[in-house]
């Protein structure tokens, strides 16, 4: 038959993903620039300085930054891992800038901040993984910035406990690192990472005394249950607080989205959290690991 029309298997499987990925209303965010927007905008472009808000692609920045909160991003713009979520660009590495903590700390100033979120790129590249600036960092912000709260965001260091010493000797408010994503799924999200050893980061870090925290994502490809589990295993290790949020794809490179969770499942995360003991949880679709940071401490 002439003009016969035929779908293959291929656009059969394309059209079901199409459909099944369709960004849901709930995600849809109006962005909007006011004042003090424009002005953290500024402030972050005269001093050189990164945001995990801008690298990260995250949708919370309007609402964040119009209220002046901005999660500052060290240690340069580039990345020595390649996390296939994580919109931070990898590729040619710079030294850290040496005058780098004293901007953060200018800007946390300029910014008005009374609870500064620091957090960097993975730096395998350095001897120390940038510990060492990290501290400065942290020491700088409270220099110029007397009674403001620090919350650190920091890469696994390659479980050097060395490393960890140099930050946590700095005793910041919170000590925050994400295990991201399930066990199961490290080796195609998270190739360079390892999940047994980001949770004795934690551990490590709440053994030391610190209120420690954690950030996962979800629409990766994980169950209920195995979310269930690493709350659990997060938990295990007595760690203080979780945040939970929608993965959005950055690029057409980066991992296709699995799945849209509802805010009703979102709810019973936090509900499940709780119950077992997290001092505070915050999930939903757009929640990210500094969103509103300084209410959960």
């Amino acid at each position: 038959m002439k003009n016969k029309i035929e779908i293959t298997k291929k656009q059969i499987r394309v059209n079901s993903r199409q459909l099944a990925v369709r960004k849901p209303t709930w995600l849809k965010v109006k962005y909007t620039v006011n004042d003090d927007f424009r002005e953290m905008r500024e402030i972050v472009r005269e001093h050189n300085l990164h945001t995990v808000c801008e690298e990260a692609r995250c949708p919370n920045q309007g609402e964040c930054w119009r209220r002046r909160v901005a999660t500052l991003m060290i240690l340069g713009d580039t990345c020595t891992r390649n996390c296939r979520f994580c919109a931070v660009g990898n590729g040619k590495l710079l030294p850290p800038d040496p005058q780098e903590p004293i901007k953060v700390g200018k800007a946390v100033r300029l910014m008005g901040l009374k609870y500064a979120v620091i957090t960097s790129v993975t730096r395998d590249d350095l001897p120390d993984g940038g510990a060492n600036h990290w501290a400065q960092t942290i020491r700088e912000i409270r220099r110029q910035n007397p009674g403001c709260k620090v919350e650190v965001l920091v890469p696994d260091f390659k479980g050097n406990s060395d490393a960890l010493d140099t930050v946590l000797a700095e005793k910041p408010d919170v000590f925050g690192h994400n295990l991201e994503t399930i066990e199961r799924l490290y080796p195609k999200a998270r190739p360079q990472a390892d999940y047994r050893q980001s949770l004795a980061v934690l551990e490590y870090a709440k053994k030391s005394g610190a209120i420690t925290k954690t950030g996962i994502m979800v629409g990766l490809g994980e169950s209920d249950d195995e979310i269930t589990d690493l709350l659990e295993n997060a938990r295990s290790v007595g760690c203080d607080i979780c945040t939970a949020g929608q993965y959005l794809q950055p690029t057409k490179e980066h991992l296709p989205v699995d799945r849209y969770v509802t805010p009703e499942k979102f709810k019973h995360i936090e509900e499940e959290g709780l119950k077992m003991g997290f001092r505070a949880v915050l999930a939903g679709p757009l929640v990210r690991s500094s969103y509103h940071a300084e209410e959960l401490l």
